[in-house]
Parts: C-alpha cells; structure tokens; sequence
C-alpha cells in the first residue's frame, strides 16, 4: 500500500505539472526584476523598485517585516535621508504615454518633467514638487533635499539699466527660448527643509556641491538678476546663511566645485575669460569658515611649470583638510578657426613605433584633451606641489589624502608591446607630499598595484612570478609575500602568466594585508611575510570571502566579527559566515542550495538588520530579511508569483570524462514535467566554464545572445551547458574533446533524441560552435553569434570599443593560440573553421552586427559568404547599428523569436517560417518581418 501510495502521488504532481501554462515569448514582457534596493540606516524599512525590463518601475517602501508601507507606479531613484525619517524620487510620466507623444512627433522638450515626492515616513505624507530637474540628500547629515528645477521664469529687460549692466537681453517669449536661457544661465536650486517644509531659492545656480558632513553647500550663480550678484556662494544650511565668496560675471564659468567633508573650506576653478579666445587660463580659489572672501591660490603665472589649471579634474581635499588636490595640464592644441573646411588635411598618420595604436589614441582624444597632473595645495605651508608630470603621469596617495607619500607611474615605455602582450608593466616612482622630492621605487612592475589604506606600504600582485609583494615606503624595503606558494589562479588554462585570486583588504593601521588563495583568507605581515590561514577551507573545498558590510570601511576591524560569504567547489551550494578575529574561529550562519547575494546592512541600527538574497534555478532572487547571525530569516517580496503557473524547470549536475581522460562537470535543465521514460529534443548551450552557475536563477527574458533557459525547458527541451578546459594551442580540439563526450554521455542515459540535439552560443561560444560544426554531425541544427572563422584574419583585425589590436587576444589570452601566425601558421588554420567549411552538413544560423566592437563583423560575413558558396544551408542576421549583441528591445525579441523557429523547424518538426524559406528582401526591411510559417509545411 505504501508504494501504490507513492505511485498515486507521483502521478498527481505529473498531472498537476501537466496542466501548467507553457512559456510563450509575450509572458517574458510580465517577469518582474528588482533594483535599486536600499535599507534605511535605522533598518527599519527597505525601499526597491519593480517591474518589467524596459516597462513603467513601481516604487515600494516596505517595513523591514515585509509590511507594506508605500507604493508609487512609474518612479524611479528613491533615497532614504540619513535620519531615516523621508524618502525621495522622482515620478516619471508613464512610458505609454512618451511612446504616443513620439509616435505624434512631439518635440522632446515638450515632454512631461519629472515630478520629486518626498514622503513622510512617520506622519505617512508627501508632497509634489513639480518639474525637477535632479535632487541630492546629504550624505552624512540630515534635515534638507536639494532640488534644481527644470524651468526658470526670468524677469523682463530692465530698459533703466545700461546695455553692460544687462546680463540676459533676453525677454520669455516661449518655453523654448526658457529653457536655452535656463541651459546658459544655472537653475534655480531650492533647499527644502523637510521638518518643517521651509524651502530657500537659490537662484541661476550652474552648479553646487554639498559637504559630507557638515551643513554647507557651495554654489556658483550666473546672477541674472538685480538684487543678486553672479559669483560664489558659500551657503550655511542650518542658519540660511549665504556669503560671497567670489563676485563675477555673469558669463564667468565654474567648471569645478569642491567642498570639505566638514563644509569649511571651499575650493573652485575659475574661467572669467569672456573672449573667444581659444586657450583659456582658469584660476583655482579656496576659502575657508572666517574668511572674508577667497583667493587665488593657482594659476598658470605662479607654478614653476607654468601648466596651466585643469577645469577637467575633480577638487579633492584630504580627509584632515589640509590639503587640496587638482589638476593641472599642458597647454592645449587648438586648431585654426580661420580655415575653412576644405582646406584642413584630416589624414591618419599611423607610426609603427607609437607607444599607442592610432585607433587607441581616436578613442582617447576626449580624455587626452582633459588630461592633466595631479597636484596640492598644502593649506599648512601655503604652497603648491605638482605630484605627477607628463612622463609619470598617474599618481596615488593614501589614507584620504593624509598620507606622506604619493605613488606615480609611467606605463609608456610598454604600451606598444601591450599590443600583443595584453600586459602593461610600470615603472613606479615614490613622491614625498611634504618636500616633493622624488625617489625610484622599481621599474617594470608586472600586474595591479595600490597603496595600503593609511598610505604605509604600496603592493600588488606579479604576474610574471604569481607573487604578492609589499615595498615600505618609508624605506623602500621590498618583501616578497607569496613567492613559491599558490596564491594564482590554479585552473589557469591560457597562454599567459595567471591571475590573482584577490584580496580582502588590510587589517586597521596597515598592520596586516588579507590575501585570497583559492579557497581562504590569509592573513600577512608585510614586513616579514609571516602568514596565517584565516579560514581553513580547503579541505572542504569552500570557498571563503569577506563580505564589507559598512559603507564607510576602509580597513577590516580586528576586533569586530566579520561576514564571509561561502562556496562549496563540489555542491556548488552557497551560504554565509561569521568569522571571530579573536578566536580565529568560522562559524557557518547559513548553508543550502542557493546562489546567497547582495548583503547590504543597515548602517546605524543597533540590531543589526540585514538584507539579503538567494535564488536558485527555480527560486526568483526576492528580498529576505534577517540579522547579522541570520535569526529567523523571513522573505519580504514576492516579486513573481505568476511563477507557479508555468512548467519552469530544474538544475542539476552531470559529470563525465573529457577525451583527454579528463573529469568535467557541467549543468543539466530539464523540464518541470520531465519524464526519463520520453525522448526530449536538447540544445547545447555552453561558453567556457559556467557549473558554478548551477543555483543561478534565470528569468525569463529576451536575451541579447543566448537561449533562455526556463522558456526552452517550458517548451519541452533540455539544456545542456558542459565546462571546457583548454590546452594552449588548440581550443577547437579541447571544446571538441570537452562538449561532444558530454553529450554522448547523455544520449546514453535513454532520455535525449539523439537525431534532434542543437547547440547555441555567442561570441567565443559561437567560434567554438563553428569549429564543432566542421568536425561534428551530432548537431541537427546550430546557432553561431558573433563567431571568429578565421583566425589569421582575424588576428589582424581591431577591437573597435576600445581601439586594440587582436593579436593579444590570440597570443596570449582567450583565442589561446600561444604565439602569431609566422610562429604557429598550423595552429591558426586548424582551429579556424573556414579552411574546414566544406566539411560542415549541420544547418546555421548566424547573428552578427554591423557595429560589434569586439568581434569584427566580417568574420561572420566570411562565415556566411562560404556556407552559401557550398550551397550549405544557412541564414545570417544583421541588426543594423547594434554592438556585440543587440541592445534595442525589438531586435532582442526579433532575435528570440527567429531562433526559436529555427530550432523548433529543425528539433520539434515545427512548420518553416517564411523568413527561413525565402528570406526578407531589402525592400521590405523594417516592414515586413516574415514571422508566418510556409503554407502547408508540415501540416
């Protein structure tokens, strides 16, 4: 009777599951995703916004419980004050409503403005503020919300007034000329007081900063007005005082602002040249709290360099403020206004002994145009120091800016080798803040580097010899912390030297640095190297790292507990820690099979509150809210409760042997109502190594380069994703070697179609898709994204988003090749699929777009031009204007819904669509899509 009982059982949930909804493409537009999740400092409330991808966003304020508080529809950007007491955001006009005013060509600047509400926690009440442009709350204090708004009223030409004296000559005679006036002349900025609702109007502001601390603001005015003079202002929040520190023109610019974390001193760069002249001399100013007005404190007349000061770099003072940093830079290079367009040369002039390619310096011309040297102003001794220079030209420095020393380096003498190397050593100098004397600290330094919190030592990793080092600063004495030991990526399978694991940071007054292996946390001397193992996980094979919890942390407490998050290599099952620096001692807090994210604390409640997330393959990411000891962890959104309705699916591991005798794990998705006893048709979806992933959860979506795992599995197929590992040299031969054993080993489990298995993936994904295809007939049908078929082309071709070349990649990095094509000219044509194409019977189908920056789109037109030579059956998309991937939400669903056809033409004997059977002519592109299926196919 037992067993019967079992057997009515199973067969009730299979009729249950049975009678599930399946996934369609349209229900994908219903998934909601939550974001911009914060906890009050008080913890006793959370706020988050939700929604569908690209739709209208509800704001929610929750109790920390889960009990609801506040909701508001289209909103976006909400902000608890630093008392905990209001909430801000902006609301937003419904996107429906945009999408109708474009569809009657509405002017933009017609559009609806937002609208800020701030809401009263405690007496559950708000108020509207009406077209505001951007708001801040302080960060560290309380009392007021700052808000420019979108418009400004100005007042008539004062005829009284003499043709100098008036500023605008300008009179409102439409919105349109309102808001030119509105983009020259600053907003009015109001400083509403959200006790008692008091609100002062700062007007023409261009531009504010707000202390961090203390209850200042600074603020340039462009002055437009009669009663106000354009200038500086210094603004006493607590006392609504103003004061001017600087009275200007009203066409004087303010290209930067900086305040002290305690609001008394003020620095600001100055543009008063009202010319056309083409290079302009900007002047710094600082004030500090008593003083009557401020002053010049450097300009291109009084630096030994004669550099002029950067308008381009952020104002920065030192945490005691004593110091402020900023920029100073060369004189720029302006071009002949006089000329006319056909008489100015635009040629490239490409060198082969440049530092950095040309389509590197193109790219970077906006940032060369704003570059500049870092530089002080010491308060203490009234004098400036230029730190970096134009050979050193990136500097660092330490503990806030308090610190003695600087760091600067050089990257120049490698850059042209980076071209293939992928690697950029440095030659580092050490520059004394006090005295500016310079000293060498070492030249051709391989890997990352910083400089420990209070400034004592700088450090990093090699990765010429997988070492982490520290040199004292105060005596340049370097010591070699890992040298001999595993401290580098130990399932390192590229040409190249291996990477770092990471580290957790340095222990308070620089006493000790917290290094990553590949399981725990050890802890440094970086003095003497003396090391401790910290977590002891290895035996276990979990995985432990520091999770930091307050926002402001800039060392890790020895004498407060830690929160470690955990991963077990073998269960993949995730989870969280406690770590007690006294005992020297771990103590699991929570452990299951789940992906644990996103810990955020709350930082000023003395219960500790905490949020957290966990998902699964079937578990949505939703809110859960606990302790720091994870008592009573309770789940406080729902966000996806139509869930339940569907066939989802489940997750679980497989495990086989590689061809070359080696173990390898991968993930398996099966449907919800699987039945082992049937025959399901499987896609192969895979990139390199993804079985970590085996908790992730993956909602349904219209992705821009891959299948979506739960609407497949809801539509009757299996996944399957195997993990790679490479040998140098051959990464076709090793995906081959990898994928295909998988697969047969699931083919003999009985419950996979063996005459209907396709296979998917993108960009590096689709070059070893394309390699398979032409070694392989195990695959019914294939999609390819962005997919390399020629290697030796390719090698020479260029990386457009950032201006590299591509022959790093090959040499050293993912391609995996190992050296060039006049080394290893064998290699380059065995692992490229077009000297193999004609081998290839399986059915294609190819994305690959006009603007990808990764992967030169050629290589897909390659592809595709040699598969219709042979007549081999093959279709190729091309969504106009889009990168890598598509980014435009109707090419996502265009791209989801054509490969789904194809792969259920091929792996479910579904009709043929009419775009596979005859294509969409030019002539009807953008109107015409070809959805429908071929009359009579298949019926």
């Amino acid at each position: 009777m037992r067993y019967l009982a079992i057997i009515v059982l199973i067969g009730f949930i299979q009729i249950v599951s049975a009678q599930k909804k399946v996934l369609q493409h349209e229900d994908k537009e219903n998934w909601n995703r939550i974001g911009n999740v914060e906890i009050s400092n008080s913890g006793d409330h959370v706020l988050y916004q939700i929604g569908p991808e690209e739709k209208d966003q509800t704001f929610k304020l929750i109790e920390t419980n889960g009990d609801k508080v506040m909701s508001y529809p289209r909103s976006k950007g909400g902000q608890f004050s630093y008392d905990s007491k209001y909430v801000v955001f902006t609301v937003n006009a419904w996107k429906d409503s945009i999408s109708e005013m474009k569809r009657r060509k509405v002017k933009k600047k017609k559009f609806p403005k937002d609208t800020l509400l701030i809401y009263d926690i405690t007496n559950e009440s708000s108020k509207k503020v009406p077209n505001v442009k951007s708001y801040r709350l302080p960060e560290k204090w309380s009392g007021i919300v700052a808000y420019t708004l979108e418009e400004i009223k100005l007042p008539k030409k004062d005829t009284s007034k003499t043709k100098e004296e008036d500023s605008t000559k300008v009179e409102k005679k439409s919105k349109e000329k309102v808001k030119k006036v509105s983009d020259e002349n600053g907003y009015h900025l109001v400083v509403h007081n959200l006790e008692t609702g008091a609100e002062d109007t700062l007007k023409f502001v261009k531009d504010y900063a707000m202390a961090k601390e203390g209850q200042h603001l600074v603020y340039a005015t462009s002055g437009i007005v009669d009663s106000l003079g354009g200038g500086v202002y210094h603004y006493d929040v607590k006392n609504a005082e103003r004061k001017l520190l600087l009275a200007s023109h009203h066409k004087t610019k303010y290209p930067q602002l900086g305040i002290s974390e305690s609001g008394e001193r003020v620095g600001f760069v100055v543009d008063a040249d009202s010319t056309k002249s083409l290079i302009k001399k900007p002047k710094l100013y600082s004030w500090k709290l008593g003083d009557n007005q401020a002053k010049v404190i450097a300009d291109s007349e009084n630096n030994t360099s004669n550099l002029l000061v950067s308008k381009d770099r952020r104002l920065m003072f030192s945490e005691n403020e004593k110091r402020l940093f900023f920029g100073l830079r060369q004189t720029p290079v302006v071009q002949d206004t006089t000329l006319l367009d056909e008489e100015i040369v635009n040629v490239e002039v490409w060198t082969y002994n440049e530092p950095r390619l040309y389509t590197v310096q193109e790219l970077d011309v906006k940032d060369d145009k704003k570059k500049s040297f870092l530089s002080l102003y010491d308060f203490t001794k009234n004098k400036m120091l230029q730190i970096a220079n134009e050979d050193f030209d990136m500097a660092y420095y330490g503990d806030e800016g308090n610190s003695k020393y600087a760091v600067i380096s050089n990257q120049t003498p490698y850059l042209l080798q980076s071209q293939w190397t992928a690697q950029r050593p440095t030659d580092l100098k050490l520059v004394d803040l006090e005295t500016g004397v310079e000293k060498d600290i070492a030249k051709k330094v391989y890997g990352a580097y910083g400089l420990s919190p209070k400034g004592k030592y700088l450090y990093g990793y090699s990765r010429k010899d997988s070492t982490w080092f520290t040199y004292n600063l105060d005596n340049l004495k370097y010591k070699a912390l890992t040298k001999g030991k595993q401290f580098y990526n130990e399932l390192h399978d590229y040409p190249d030297d291996p990477y770092a694991y990471g580290l957790a940071g340095w222990t308070e007054n620089d006493d000790k640095i917290l290094i990553y292996d590949r399981f725990d946390i050890w802890a440094f001397d970086p003095e003497t190297g003396n090391s401790e193992n910290l977590t002891n996980g290895r035996a276990s094979k979990t995985r432990y790292r520091y999770v930091r919890l307050d926002n402001d942390e800039r060392s890790i407490p020895m004498n407060e507990t830690w929160m470690l998050s955990m991963f077990n290599e073998e269960s993949k099952n995730s989870g969280a820690a406690s770590f007690n620096p006294k005992k020297k001692s771990v103590k699991q807090l929570i452990e299951g099979p789940y992906s644990f994210r996103s810990f955020k604390l709350a930082q000023e409640d003395k219960k500790d509150r905490l949020l957290f997330t966990k998902e699964s393959f079937e578990e949505f990411p939703n809110l859960w809210s606990t302790n720091i000891n994870f008592k009573s962890p309770k789940q406080i959104t729902e966000a996806n409760p139509q869930q339940d309705e569907y066939n989802w699916g489940t997750a679980e591991m497989v495990e086989w042997t590689s061809l070359d005798g080696k173990p390898l794990r991968g993930m398996l998705i099966k449907p919800e109502n699987f039945d082992p006893n049937k025959k399901y048709p499987m896609i192969v979806n895979f990139y390199e190594k993804s079985s970590d992933g085996l908790h992730r959860h993956r909602a349904p979506s219209y992705g821009r380069s891959t299948i979506n795992y739960p609407f497949y599995t809801s539509q009757g197929y299996v996944i399957f994703n195997p993990d790679v590992y490479y040998r140098d040299g051959y990464p076709g031969e090793s995906a081959f070697n990898c994928v295909i054993p998988g697969i047969t080993m699931l083919i003999e489990k009985g419950f996979i179609d063996k005459d209907n298995i396709g296979v998917q993936g993108h960009s590096w994904g689709g070059y070893q898709i394309a390699y398979l295809v032409t070694k392989t007939d195990i695959f019914k049908a294939a999609e390819s994204g962005a997919p390399v078929a020629n290697m030796i082309s390719a090698y020479g071709g260029i990386r457009w988003w950032t201006g590299l070349s591509r022959q790093f990649q090959y040499e050293h990095t993912q391609s995996r090749i190992g050296g060039t094509p006049w080394e290893y000219p064998q290699r380059y044509i065995e692992n490229s699929p077009i000297f193999n194409i004609d081998k290839i019977n399986t059915p294609l189908l190819i994305m690959h777009n006009d603007k990808d920056g990764h992967v030169p789109w050629y290589q897909g037109i390659e592809f595709f031009v040699s598969l219709r030579r042979l007549s081999k059956p093959s279709w190729f998309l091309n969504y106009n204007d889009e990168p890598h991937w598509p980014l435009k939400m109707q090419n996502r669903k265009d791209f989801n819904l054509r490969m789904s056809q194809f792969f259920d033409y091929y792996l479910k004997d579904a009709p043929k669509p009419v775009w596979m059977e005859s294509g969409v002519p030019a002539i009807e592109k953008g109107i015409n899509q070809r959805y429908e299926y071929v009359e009579g196919d298949k019926e």
